[in-house]
């Protein structure tokens, strides 16, 4: 069954396409520090912006020795975490060092979470990662409007998937709530009534699932590897310095 089909028929729940959470720790042997590499003049390395051709969104210095992907759900709590804990420090003392660069990978599991990542994936690419960064730290406040119209919620499933979404964006906020940080709602709308926009999402998580062992989300590929037992900030951090990025 498609994720647009089970969306169809799922209600608030999540569609248990990969767990919310982490494994057990995975340690690393310590690596020789690497030296830091200077961004392009005028140009910070967290403001290098590029759409990889999986489908995700990576900052930093493309040339980096140490590449980082995570798998991020919209609608896992522990995700939500590690964006509130980690964007200013992985940002300042890693990305933008030349030394690591970062890329998302949304991997979508429910209604809410392809809503919002179809939204966020039609802003310009550079707009990318402030906006995942506020659906996050608005995690709470999105999952409460939805629960506030719980009617709106299931109206809006009932339709067909061209008008589904952008009728589910308006009946949980998510309009609103992506117009108050400069898309409008012609945008929104146009985004979330192109079901293509949505199925790029839904074949962005088969294929994670085909070329990885997704055990849960937040899930880490560190150049080519799954991390096993990364799912919070402070453990990432520590296996990048050990890595050689310190």
């Amino acid at each position: 069954m498609t994720l647009l089909r089970t969306a169809l028929l799922t209600s608030m729940g999540a569609l248990a396409l990969a767990a919310c959470g982490d494994s057990k720790t995975d340690p690393a042997k310590e690596q020789a520090a690497i030296a830091k590499v200077a961004a392009p003049a005028g140009k910070s390395w967290s403001q290098t912006v590029t759409v990889t051709p999986e489908g995700g969104y990576a900052m930093g210095n493309p040339e980096a020795p140490i590449k980082v992907i995570e798998f991020a759900s919209l609608t896992c709590s522990h995700c939500a975490d590690f964006s509130n804990t980690s964007h200013e420090e992985l940002k300042r003392d890693f990305v933008d060092t030349g030394r690591v660069s970062f890329e998302i990978r949304n991997y979508v599991r429910d209604p809410i979470d392809i809503t919002a990542a179809a939204i966020i994936q039609c802003a310009p690419k550079e707009r990318y990662f402030a906006l995942m960064e506020n659906a996050m730290a608005a995690q709470a406040e999105i999952f409460a409007n939805a629960q506030g119209n719980q009617a709106g919620y299931e109206a809006a499933m009932g339709l067909p998937p061209a008008q589904r979404f952008p009728a589910l964006a308006k009946a949980i906020k998510l309009d609103t709530f992506f117009q108050s940080r400069g898309m409008t709602a012609e945008q929104i709308n146009s985004c979330l009534g192109n079901v293509a926009n949505l199925e790029k999402l839904e074949k962005g998580v088969n294929a994670a699932n085909e070329a990885y062992p997704i055990p849960g989300t937040p899930a880490f590929i560190i150049n080519g590897q799954l991390a096993e037992g990364i799912g919070t900030w402070p453990v990432l951090r520590d296996r990048l310095k050990t890595l050689g990025a310190r």
